[in-house]
């Protein structure tokens, strides 16, 4: 019998996920179907790059995944890559507010408190805005919403002074946006609801987080994140191992996909077709108004935005930095006259990233309020970090060498209303476009767990359309 064809489009960590998943259910259960994973470049694994230079691990994307979330670790061990795991250095991190580096308070979760003494001794917030945030105690949860801005969220729980100095250069980084634009239930549900249980974060957080695991090894506890000793792209390769040969086409653009009546067209740049019973797209959302043009619901994607981040990795003689810091890295407030947003000391995060006797430290640029930094040539790159490193630390030498990446229009931006935008375009897609189905960061978390979870959920949707 002829195997029937499940299309894959892109061939980022959420289209490898896909195919691996979809492909392993189909061999499993010698299923008469194929899996076609078809990539517009050159390369696998979208925002995932590792990059080797002198010795030197460096990430040009994402540099690790989050530990507490099961799906990654899940098909790290799917793949039998437990071994190459290794887990982020630990130390003090640090954020910048007006200039100086303060350190990050303990017990805080996401900047918000969960124990009152470390809040009360911190630098980073006055006494007034202290006494200001320790009102979401007594506050009682606010009026039931459909969705509102995580800002706005933020400061009438706690006020401006601890979400401008602690909260906001914390969430707003994980998603490169404005946490006055961007949408709660989108981004932290969970707050949401500890608000409406409890009637308090403070307190719903002290509840329901986890207590630390005590352990009887002596020193600091694993890190919250996790990598691979030869960089991340590791499971990019162990992935794109695992798939059958011929499953994957490289430099292949879907132009246009047709609903038919026994499936879907898939129209390629080189020319070719692909008949398809099912297809996931893995793509941004802007690339689905051209690839099904005939349908106005996907329309509205054209308008969500987009931001732009650059990363600029300086590699040192450990000597030339007169005045080190204890700790991993800090962020930036925006009331700092700072361009970079965040910095990570990545020779003490991931020791193993850096040969002995050198430093490696990557910074990041690109704030909603600043994105034309991103476009500055490499050499006004590195002058701007180092001017804006030299104003915390003392290096006295040029870097030997530097890496920059640029990400542009690339970061989804998740706008207040923007769970709901999505349920309308997939309910409007299981009328229109059976067994079609979009995921991916565009649309229900932008960390890598989140992709893989999302992988793993399209693969059963397909099943459960074709009752396979």
């Amino acid at each position: 019998m002829d195997k029937q064809t499940i299309v894959i489009v892109g061939g980022g960590i959420t289209g490898l996920t896909a195919a691996y998943y979809m492909q392993k259910a189909l061999k499993e259960e010698a299923l008469p179907y194929e899996v076609k994973l078809v990539e517009a470049s050159d390369r696998l694994g979208g925002k995932i790059i590792t990059h080797k230079q002198d010795g030197f691990t460096i990430e040009r994307g994402p540099d690790s995944m989050i530990a507490r979330k099961k799906p990654g670790m899940k098909l790290v061990e799917e793949l039998g890559l437990k071994d190459e795991v290794i887990r982020n250095g630990t130390g003090q991190s640090y954020i910048l507010v007006q200039g100086k580096l303060h350190k990050m308070p303990k017990g805080a979760f996401m900047g918000v408190p969960m124990q009152i003494g470390p809040f009360l001794k911190t630098g980073l917030v006055s006494p007034f805005g202290k006494l200001r945030a320790l009102l979401d105690l007594v506050k009682g949860k606010g009026d039931a919403s459909v969705d509102q801005s995580l800002g706005a969220f933020m400061r009438r729980r706690f006020g401006n002074e601890l979400v401008e100095n602690e909260i906001e250069p914390l969430l707003s980084g994980i998603y490169s946006g404005d946490i006055d634009e961007m949408s709660l239930m989108a981004t932290f549900p969970h707050f949401y609801q500890l608000e409406q249980n409890y009637g308090s974060l403070i307190k719903g957080l002290k509840q329901t987080m986890p207590k630390p695991v005590k352990t009887k090894e002596k020193g600091n506890p694993p890190g919250a994140f996790f990598s691979f000793k030869n960089g991340l792209e590791t499971m990019v390769h162990k992935l794109v191992e695992k798939l059958d040969e011929g499953t994957i086409l490289l430099n292949n653009a879907v132009d246009h996909i047709e609903k038919k009546d026994n499936g879907y067209h898939v129209l390629l740049s080189s020319g070719d077709v692909i008949k398809a019973v099912a297809v996931i797209a893995t793509t941004p959302h802007k690339t689905l108004p051209k690839m099904f043009s005939q349908y106005d619901f996907l329309q509205g994607f054209s308008n969500v935005p987009s931001s732009s981040v650059a990363n600029v990795a300086l590699a040192f003689e450990q000597s030339a930095i007169k005045q080190d810091i204890d700790g991993t890295g800090f962020v930036v407030s925006r009331n700092s006259d700072f361009r970079i947003t965040a910095c990570t000391w990545t020779h003490k995060k991931w020791p193993s990233s850096t040969p002995k006797g050198k430093a490696l430290i990557r910074c990041y640029v690109g704030r909603p309020s600043d994105q034309e930094v991103v476009d500055l040539p490499d050499e006004d790159l590195v002058e701007l970090v180092l001017k804006d490193l030299n104003k915390t630390m003392n290096i006295t030498a040029m870097p030997e060498f530097s890496v920059i990446s640029r990400w542009r229009n690339v970061m989804p931006q998740y706008t207040v209303g923007h769970m709901e935008r999505i349920a309308k375009a997939r309910k409007e897609a299981s009328e229109h476009l059976p067994g079609v189905y979009f995921v991916g960061s565009s649309f229900n978390g932008v960390g890598i767990p989140d992709c893989i979870e999302q992988a793993e959920k399209a693969v059963e949707q397909v099943r459960k359309y074709l009752s396979i």
